[in-house]
């Protein structure tokens, strides 16, 4: 079972904002920040490339989202959850405890 979920809402912004096209793939990756996110001092990032070694994936709308298998430790005991906000104008990223 996937850990990472993407509604087709979503789906469908990141197709409409990066004009991507069916067969294109997402790489979700742990990045530096100085916002939270799950973990202190690192944030979700996005790239439009290819899989290589795939810990996790999932295909949205003919979109392949997936995160590499160095970049899993920031997902590890959780499922994360990516869909817009209310207006539509944007991506939210939740994240829920694996049970």
């Amino acid at each position: 079972m996937s850990t990472i979920h993407v509604s087709d809402q979503a789906a469908r912004w990141y197709k409409e904002e990066l004009n991507l096209n069916e067969g294109d793939s997402i790489r979700f990756f742990a990045r530096y920040s100085s916002g939270g996110g799950l973990h202190p001092g690192f944030s979700l990032g996005i790239a439009v490339e290819k899989p290589r070694h795939p810990a996790d994936q999932t295909e949205v709308s003919g979109i392949q989202f997936f995160m590499e298998d160095h970049d899993y430790w920031y997902l590890k005991g959780h499922q994360l959850h990516v869909d817009v906000v209310e207006d539509g104008r944007d991506i939210e990223y939740r994240y829920t405890e694996v049970q």
